[in-house]
């Protein structure tokens, strides 16, 4: 990867266990963002957006787990960072704006 990027995503892989199986939700992903970049991930519903965004913010919820790949802000391994470094980063470093904003679907949905 790049070796100026801000943030940058080295074959992230996040996989879920569930009673049917291990689903990989994410599988390879790599991607770097520079300074005064704008990034925009799309992609069909499904196909591990949300979940790739809550993995560089440490927040897979169980019984997901990064199970390979690498992510580094300013050349800090984000999968590597404490509890207390995270949240410190979250918020003030990165940050991810979610989909829905609360828990009601729209009307007509």
């Amino acid at each position: 990867m790049e070796a100026t990027a801000l943030l940058s995503v080295e074959d992230l892989a996040v996989h879920f266990d569930t009673g049917a199986g291990v689903v990989r939700a994410v599988d390879g992903v790599s991607y770097d963002v520079g300074r005064a970049e704008t990034v925009a991930i799309v992609g069909e519903s499904g196909c591990g957006k949300s979940v790739s965004a809550l993995a560089i913010l440490g927040l897979v919820p169980p019984p997901g787990r990064v199970v390979a790949g690498g992510v580094r802000l300013e050349g800090e391994s984000l999968l590597d960072a404490s509890p207390e470094r995270l949240r410190a980063i979250r918020g003030d470093e990165i940050a991810m704006i979610f989909q829905e904003a609360d828990d009601e679907p729209e009307s007509g949905c």
